[in-house]
């Protein structure tokens, strides 16, 4: 008996997965091909261009920020290989077993008739209502479905196809860039473009005493770390006598001024070489003159007269 039972279990062990992998019905296999990129950093640096001359004799600069990028780029072609099958259930072959049966049927007389037919059905007839009979009256298999179907990676194969070396050279848009000047540091920002707008009469250089400032040092570093620059851009002696007295030029309170000192001020920037920082108050006065046209008038006209500067009416714009 113990010998009976011991040969039982043997024959089950080894015409186990032969029956559970006769219950797949297999599919044709599936291809998948798609090209795969990849990039490898080899250099990251970043670029201050601090424009010339290297020495500051106005008190506004455009700072241009780079950073730059050197990869690898290698492209391969990737093929995927998958088995598909149909998983086998059970409670199928009530309504396959009797279709089968019928489909078997249906490819004989379908060959039958293609004989007179000089062979004009299709091979979806003559062929495969056969086949889907076959595996249909199969008690161990179900017919195939490609709703159904599932599959496995069978192999995976990748050919490289090119190599190259790639440049980049991007704007550093938007992003921290430290200034020190004297014993302040500062964290500015460039704009969209990576311009860093320095301006030694605007804030925050306008809080600090401009005239110990000698020079200043700009410096960038990424996120990570493993890319930074610095610079250093000088302020002349002859500036620095200019900044503070064009500091007071601008910012002294000019309410409390009259017409007269408009005008001295406006004249004075332009005479020290700062025509930029005289237009810009001359167009805060205009529109500080705005609601009250009488004065504003005069203001124009004083303009033209004492400082010899030519400003149109904001009246005829």
């Amino acid at each position: 008996m113990f010998k009976r039972n011991t040969l039982c279990r043997t024959v089950i062990l080894l015409c186990g997965p032969l029956l559970l992998s006769a219950c797949a019905n297999q599919l044709p296999q599936r291809s998948e091909h798609e090209e795969r990129v990849e990039r490898n950093l080899l250099s990251h640096s970043l670029q201050i261009d601090v424009g010339e001359p290297p020495v500051l004799e106005l008190p506004q600069r455009r700072v241009r920020v780079h950073e730059q990028k050197t990869f690898e780029v290698t492209v391969f072609n990737v093929t995927r290989r998958y088995d598909r099958y149909t998983p086998y259930q059970a409670w199928r072959e009530l309504y396959e077993v009797p279709l089968g049966a019928l489909a078997i049927v249906g490819g004989v007389v379908a060959n039958v008739l293609n004989v007179p037919l000089f062979g004009s059905l299709p091979d979806s007839v003559t062929k495969g209502w056969i086949n889907y009979g076959v595996a249909g009256i199969n008690p161990a298999m179900n017919v195939e479905s490609n709703g159904r179907s599932q599959q496995s990676l069978a192999s995976l194969e990748e050919h490289r196809q090119d190599a190259r070396m790639e440049y980049s050279s991007l704007p550093w848009a938007e992003r921290p860039v430290t200034v020190k000047a004297a014993a302040q540091s500062f964290e500015l920002h460039t704009d969209q473009h990576g311009i860093l707008r320095l301006n030694l009469l605007d804030s925050p250089f306008a809080e600090q005493d401009v005239s110990r400032i000698n020079s200043l040092q700009l410096s960038v570093v990424d996120d990570q770390g493993s890319a930074q620059a610095q610079e250093t851009l000088l302020v002349s002696r002859t500036l620095r006598g200019k900044l503070r007295e064009a500091h007071d030029l601008i910012y002294n309170d000019l309410e409390g001024d009259d017409v007269n000192q408009w005008v001295h001020r406006v004249k004075r920037l332009s005479e020290l070489g700062l025509e930029e920082e005289a237009s810009e108050l001359e167009q805060s006065l205009i529109e500080l003159t705005r609601n009250d046209p009488e004065l504003q008038k005069i203001f124009l006209q004083a303009l033209t007269h004492n400082a010899g500067r030519l400003v149109a009416d904001p009246g005829s714009l």
